[in-house]
């Protein structure tokens, strides 16, 4: 399967650029999977932690991020969001 291509922004700065197989961010409904080829979508996200798969059963990335908006388009999500804390 394809990888989406996901941005984290911050005000400050350009946080990550990356391919993943799966994003989860947390939307303000609830938990979000993106994988490529999700219908485009914009919401706000809550106080919480994206995680980012490098394949259906591993974590590679996780982050903590503090309200803000997320768009998937086209060209995959972009996340923007008020602070974010790379995890490991």
């Amino acid at each position: 399967m394809a990888d989406i291509h996901f941005e984290l922004v911050t005000p400050e700065r350009a946080v990550l650029s990356a391919d993943a197989h799966m994003i989860v961010i947390p939307g303000s409904e609830g938990d979000m999977g993106i994988l490529h080829g999700h219908a485009p979508v914009m919401t706000t996200i809550r106080d919480g932690e994206i995680r980012i798969y490098s394949n259906p059963t591993t974590i590679s990335q996780r982050i903590t991020v503090a309200g803000g908006f997320a768009e998937v388009s086209a060209s995959g999500l972009t996340v923007l969001a008020e602070q974010a804390t790379l995890l490991g």
